[in-house]
């Protein structure tokens, strides 16, 4: 049974189009998954099917007499309505019915009401068969799993996050024929993920959602619908399969544009050697040229993007953690919490919502003060945060003007540097965008925004707090890429399981009550120990823990003469070399920062070259240079 049908729709706002004449359909018990880069046009898609933005071309039908519930990113609820009035006075077929069978009890009271008994037969019927007697027993549940526990509290009381859960306990409660949801897991942590997957999994339910999670796409969907170059393709499986089709198709394609190139030019040279006085030529070849020049505009590459950003030096003591507790009140985020930082390490934190985690992030870059315990930084360490909370900037300026403020020139790792203009572009924003505001841009190209600003700050210590929400599959797939190269320490929060099983060496579980369990493997590695009987837990961490001693090096006790001997202070020739290494560094880098702008300005193909091998040699000499003075610094300290 067909809900709903997308005939032919297209749209665009002035001259950039969002999508051409795509269709799909949606039947009865299908569940669907949009994917698309950001900006394509997948908001814009959601506002037409409610009815909020007209489309170009084409119609959007659907069925008759079906009921549909919305889940959007911006929600707007009853400030001074307390959340069980919310649900309860919803309309749904549940609730109508509910409240007909109590005002039928009532009339049933009444003596001088002939048709009570009618009445209320019929609205015992229709309790019966939509099984109205479980409406309180759904709601319990559903408000348990996405923690609103407190069922009286006014909405306007509520967070962001608790209203974004409500407003999604409204859909699944209110049981619609369609559900079309945007970023559903947004604000949901793991368990609550997990939850909602099973719970549309044993749901007769027709759902079509737009996510970028991809486990969720892959435990949840039939189907996989892809908005790309304006055009829309369907894979009829999850995620997993459309990975494969869409590569196989893409492959395809290459292939098939290759050939018709080759096709192109050949026509093209036999259109161009018509003879100018003649008004009439071979149409079917003119007609079949068209064809062919209209396929190769179509060609594409898929352009990733690069985040090469050059990161600062990073010593080798970088961070300790000694005895550090936390609490609000009788609430206790961090019992006595002790742990070293190594460099390169990914550390992934996990929990409930609420438990802690962003308070950790904040302890450690010294944002938050802590109860108990000592924290050592070390100097040459640089945060970079990237907050859930998104970028606080003045959607006035140009997008631009954003990166301009924090550097015209950007140092990259193979020494040379970028332009302002030059980084936004391999950040897929092109010249066309750069000039746009940022209130134009689109939720998934702000957090892209975002991101730049924290990397071209050159940290060596990245701190990322739900970096996936809104960001497309590809800038994940990239932002990946870079991160497990990153030679720097990261930690991570998100309810991102596949974004966090990609990159974590272990995950600080965050248990509740203070308690912080550090396991060592990803989340999946962590779920898997936590569904084991208790003994078998115990068994394993046992194991588990003479794995990790074993690759601990034994270090040899340094005698008393050395030790005092190393703390000894740097002989005269060590603090002149210091000295000097100092003022090295410095005008070094005074050279690559002039050697840079003269490479920006310049279009001589032999100046680029002789200009990009000084900022190569210069760039390793302060490398050089500066681990010499980092070694000469430690042995002051």
């Amino acid at each position: 049974m067909n809900l709903l049908s997308v005939n032919n729709l297209s749209k665009s706002f002035g001259d950039r189009i969002l999508f051409k004449n795509i269709s799909f359909g949606l039947n009865h018990g299908d569940k669907m998954g949009l994917v698309a880069k950001n900006g394509s046009g997948k908001s814009t898609l959601f506002k037409i099917l409610k009815g909020k933005e007209i489309a170009d071309e084409g119609i959007v039908v659907f069925r008759k007499d079906i009921t549909i519930s919305f889940l959007d990113q911006d929600i707007s609820l009853p400030d001074e309505t307390t959340v069980i009035d919310h649900l309860f006075l919803a309309e749904n077929k549940v609730t109508v019915c509910i409240r007909a069978y109590e005002k039928a009890l009532v009339d049933a009271g009444d003596p001088n009401n002939v048709n009570a008994g009618d009445q209320l037969d019929a609205a015992l019927q229709e309790m019966n068969e939509l099984n109205a007697w479980e409406y309180e027993k759904t709601v319990e549940e559903i408000l348990s799993r996405l923690e609103l526990n407190n069922k009286t509290a006014l909405i306007k009381t509520l967070s962001g996050g608790q209203k974004k859960r409500l407003a999604l306990a409204q859909v699944l409660i209110n049981k619609p024929d369609l559900i079309i949801m945007d970023e559903p897991t947004n604000h949901l942590d793991i368990d609550m993920i997990e939850w909602l997957e099973y719970y549309l999994n044993k749901e007769a339910l027709t759902v079509l959602m737009v996510t970028h999670d991809r486990y969720f796409l892959d435990e949840v969907c039939t189907k996989i619908i892809e908005m790309d170059d304006h055009k829309l393709y369907e894979y009829k499986g999850n995620f997993e399969y459309y990975v494969t089709k869409k590569a196989e198709r893409e492959e395809m394609m290459n292939s098939e544009l290759e050939k018709a190139k080759n096709l192109y030019k050949r026509e093209l040279e036999w259109v161009r050697k018509q003879p100018k006085a003649r008004t009439v030529k071979s149409k079917s070849r003119v007609d079949a040229f068209s064809d062919i020049a209209e396929r190769v505009k179509q060609r594409k590459v898929t352009k990733a993007i690069e985040l090469n950003v050059k990161m600062e030096r990073l010593g080798s003591k970088i961070l300790e953690l000694i005895k550090v507790g936390k609490s609000f009140g009788d609430k206790k985020i961090l019992n006595p919490f002790t742990y070293t930082f190594k460099k390169g390490e990914k550390v992934g934190l996990i929990g409930k919502n609420g438990i802690g985690k962003s308070t950790f992030l904040n302890i450690v870059q010294g944002i938050e003060p802590y109860d108990t315990g000592k924290i050592q930084t070390g100097e040459t360490v640089v945060f970079g945060y990237y907050s859930q909370m998104g970028m606080k900037v003045d959607e006035g300026k140009r997008v631009i003007e954003v990166v301009r403020e924090i550097a015209d020139h950007i140092p990259l790792v193979n020494g040379t540097s970028l332009s302002a203009s030059s980084l936004l572009t391999r950040f897929n924003f092109p010249p066309d965008m750069q000039f746009n505001f940022v209130s134009k841009l689109s939720g998934g190209e702000k957090r892209r925004l975002y991101l730049l600003t924290v990397l071209v700050k050159n940290p060596n210590f990245l701190i990322l707090d739900e970096p996936t929400n809104d960001l497309d599959i590809l800038t994940l797939q990239t932002l990946e890429e870079f991160l497990m190269e990153f030679p720097g320490c990261v930690v991570i929060v998100s309810h991102d399981r596949y974004f966090i099983d990609k990159l974590v060496d272990h995950v600080f579980v965050f248990e509740g009550d203070g308690k912080v369990k550090d396991y060592p493997g990803n989340y999946s590695d962590y779920r898997d120990w936590k569904a084991l009987p208790k003994e078998e837990q115990e068994e394993l961490d046992k194991e588990l823990e003479e794995a990790v001693h074993k690759t601990i090096v034994i270090e040899t006790p340094i005698p008393e003469k050395q030790k005092t001997e190393t703390a000894k202070k740097l002989t005269y020739k060590e603090q002149r070399e210091l000295e000097i290494l100092e003022k090295e560094i410095a005008q070094l880098e005074s050279e690559k920062v002039i050697l840079e702008k003269e490479l920006n300005e310049t279009t001589d193909y032999e100046k680029l070259q002789n200009l990009s091998l000084k900022i190569k040699n210069a760039s390793e000499n302060i490398d050089t240079k500066g681990l010499r003075w980092l070694e000469l610094s430690e042995k002051v300290n």
